[in-house]
Parts: C-alpha cells; structure tokens; sequence
C-alpha cells in the first residue's frame, strides 16, 4: 500500500508544481546568502584596510556592522521563505495530500 501512496504523491501534479517552486525558490535565496556571505569573507580576506577603518572616535569598525548586516540578511531571508512556506507551500502540501488520500 505504501508504495501505492508514493507512486499516486510522484505523479501529483500538484506536487509536482510543489516541488519545482520550493527547489526553485530554496535555490534562488541559497545563492542570495552565499553571495552575501562570501562578500563579506572576501572583504575580510582582500580588503582588511577598508573593514578596519573606525566609525567616528569609538572603537567599532565597518567590519562590525557590516558582519552585523550579514546576520540580520540571514534572519530576514529565513523569514521570507518561512512566510512564503506557510502561504503557498503548506497551501499546495494540502492540496496534494486532500488530492491523494481520496
């Protein structure tokens, strides 16, 4: 019966649109985080001078709130795909399932 399931999900074309989107999508923020994370170690390796320079007579530097961005990038990247999977995924995931288990 089990095998009967999942051959009746693979052919879903629900499922199919599920998985295509969330891999597309999953993919697309992939490469906007490591663009982002990457930027900030180039800059770390290849330009130490320019993270170095303080901000105003205190001790921080660009690097820190720089790095600071990369983080807050992350947590606002998480909740775009975390909205989105609660929208349009979970809404697909329930169609698929409504659709298989008749």
């Amino acid at each position: 019966m089990e095998d009967d399931l999942v051959q009746r999900i693979v052919s879903n074309p629900k499922y199919q649109e599920l998985k295509a989107k969330r891999t597309s999508y999953g993919w697309w923020l992939t490469l906007a985080m490591m663009v982002v994370y990457y930027g900030f170690i180039l800059l770390v390796a290849f330009n130490k001078p320019f993270l170095s320079q303080r901000l105003g007579e205190g001790v921080m530097t660009v690097g820190i709130p720089i790095g600071f961005g990369v983080i807050i990038f992350t947590i606002v990247i998480t909740a775009i795909y975390v909205t989105r999977a609660n929208k349009e995924f979970d809404d697909l995931t329930a169609e698929v399932t409504k659709a298989v288990l008749k």
